[in-house]
């Protein structure tokens, strides 16, 4: 008898003080750890999602994929007045000579995580950084546009844009920073600015953050621990804790899930459809499981400064000796859609005259042997100066997923003579490394995440091609560049009538599909493995994470 009662009193104890603890933490594991913790110097989705959490754009589209405010108290348009077109000089923007003021107000309350409030003194700072060219900005377009800003008041500024743009109102690229804290690193060396940022020297610093959360804590390429920020103005979140462990193996990441080493896995940065369907089948009764489709452009970036991939016939060819349907039936269920270009079938400017390239290796054999890649006496086909085709096949280490792809490839271009070797790294590796600074030499798989009705500028324009003199910036790591297809980009960005924009989108796809600037593969659908408790997380299938809207989640039942 007294065994009994202390062994209840011992659970009840256990209850009481044990179990309010686990409930006040979530931890979420991700397959990536971000490079960096900077919000605009890298584009990595670990980054953007931690972000989330800890940060607001001024401006995101929500789960129902609509433009709204985050970090403004009302989106600016040209009905309201708060956008006005204005003049500008003839040499800048689109060369007509109209640009337009947008004016944005920050809400009043909004504050640094160190209580400073949040000003348009930190506004200028940020966009004189973005626009310095030795700092090396990943989305430096949005800061160039800018051509000047006019302070109203502390909370209120007018952005002077160069060109009158579609998405004229749209500056999620805006990543606020704290001038009070980042100020003096920069102001002491611009060009030394991205090494000694307090993002990554000292990421606890309390004023570097203004979301929900704050960071805490940082493990380098383990974890990152926030915690709730005392001067959040907005809806109070439902943890005091998350915790984000970055576990870069699918594998240990799914026993890491079965384990309760983490509460959830999001699909924004974790396991692939098929891996989820396998565990739906053993484990769904446990967890409640979501698939989202998404603007998830998975594909192989390619670069064609190198005189192998020059050749639009090997990068057809390539394409042609792929059996991406045969992909996406048997590893992912039939629950991802082949893509034509990196337009997806889900946003309304989609071409839908327009289909994949077709499997058919004996179609890429005739091109390979049309370019002059004729086959040797292993099978490998070699040019007239006897070089092999034969590159590098890369992509994030230990994502399981991506591996058995990368062994179809290998495989599929090996019939045809093609020899790819595979050679992974870790993601901030490979995102912070070898594709920003353009070191790699053949295929690199990832994907492009992009938001609705997203202009390729930064991926397919001429003057996004990131090299040494521009400090790595823009995103056009396959250094793409056709005159053709800029003025596309430029004709498509400031037409704001619906149905010509829509136009100029069908021929820009059509080139897209005729110049193959990189190896469309498919699109993908989020994955969300959830505990039963959690409610209220709303996949948003685009650019702007889930992780953007953490206060409307909820605990019920855990």
């Amino acid at each position: 008898m007294v065994i009994f009662r202390f062994g209840l009193l011992l659970a009840t104890l256990l209850f009481m003080f044990v179990m309010p603890v686990q409930a006040k933490t979530l931890t979420i594991g991700i397959t990536q750890f971000p490079h960096t913790l900077h919000p605009t110097i890298d584009s990595m989705a670990a980054t953007s999602y931690i972000m989330g959490l800890a940060r607001r754009p001024i401006t995101a589209y929500d789960a129902d994929w609509t433009l709204v405010c985050l970090l403004c108290t009302e989106l600016p348009t040209l009905e309201n007045g708060r956008a006005k077109v204005v003049e500008v000089p003839k040499d800048v923007g689109d060369g007509t000579g109209r640009g337009i003021a947008v004016t944005y107000t920050l809400p009043a309350e909004a504050a640094w995580g160190d209580g400073t409030p949040i000003t348009t003194a930190d506004v200028v700072f940020t966009w004189e950084v973005g626009r310095h060219p030795q700092v090396g900005i990943s989305a430096a377009e949005l800061y160039r546009r800018i051509l000047d800003i006019t302070v109203v008041d502390d909370k209120t500024f007018t952005l002077v844009m160069d060109r009158v743009g579609f998405t004229y109102n749209s500056i999620g690229d805006f990543g606020l920073l704290p001038a009070h804290i980042e100020g003096p690193a920069f102001a002491e060396n611009p060009a030394a600015y991205r090494s000694r940022t307090a993002y990554d020297r000292a990421p606890e610093t309390k004023g570097l953050w203004f979301g929900p959360y704050r960071v805490t804590e940082v493990s380098q390429g383990a974890q990152v621990v926030l915690e709730r920020n005392p001067a959040w103005w907005g809806d109070a979140p439902a943890f005091d804790k998350i915790i984000v462990k970055a576990v870069e193996n699918t594998a240990a990441l799914e026993a890491n899930l079965l384990a309760g080493g983490v509460d959830m896995i999001p699909g924004e940065l974790g396991l692939a459809v098929d891996q989820v369907i396998a565990f739906e089948k053993r484990h769904g009764s446990r967890f409640a499981i979501t698939y989202k489709p998404s603007l998830y452009y998975e594909h192989l970036e390619v670069p064609l400064d190198a005189p192998m991939f020059a050749d639009v016939r090997v990068r057809r060819a390539l394409l042609h000796a792929i059996d991406r349907q045969l992909i996406v039936d048997k590893l992912f269920g039939g629950k991802l859609t082949v893509a034509t270009t990196k337009v997806s079938p889900l946003d309304w400017v989609h071409h839908d005259g327009l289909a994949p390239l077709p499997f058919d290796p004996a179609k890429a054999r005739q091109l390979l042997d049309e370019a002059g890649w004729t086959p040797g006496p292993d099978g490998i086909r070699r040019n007239a100066e006897g070089q092999a085709l034969a590159f590098p096949l890369q992509t994030t280490a230990g994502n399981r997923t991506r591996e058995r792809v990368q062994q179809v490839l290998q495989a599929q271009w090996r019939d045809v003579g093609v020899d790819a070797q595979i050679r992974n790294e870790p993601a901030r590796v490979l995102f912070g490394e070898t594709l920003n600074k353009r070191r790699f030499t053949g295929a690199v798989m990832f994907a492009w995440i992009s938001s609705p009705e997203n202009v390729p500028r930064t991926t397919q324009h001429c003057e996004e091609i990131p090299t040494t003199a521009n400090a790595w910036t823009g995103q056009n790591y396959g250094a793409y560049c056709d005159p053709a297809m800029d003025t596309l980009i430029d004709a498509i960005e400031v037409e704001l009538d619906r149905d010509k924009r829509a136009a100029l989108w069908l021929e820009l796809q059509e080139k897209m599909a005729a110049d193959v600037p990189d190896l469309p593969l498919f699109f993908r659908s989020e994955a969300y493995i959830l505990p039963p408790w959690l409610k209220g997380l709303r996949p948003t299938g685009h650019l702007n994470p889930s992780t953007l809207w953490v206060e409307t989640w909820s605990v019920d039942g855990r």
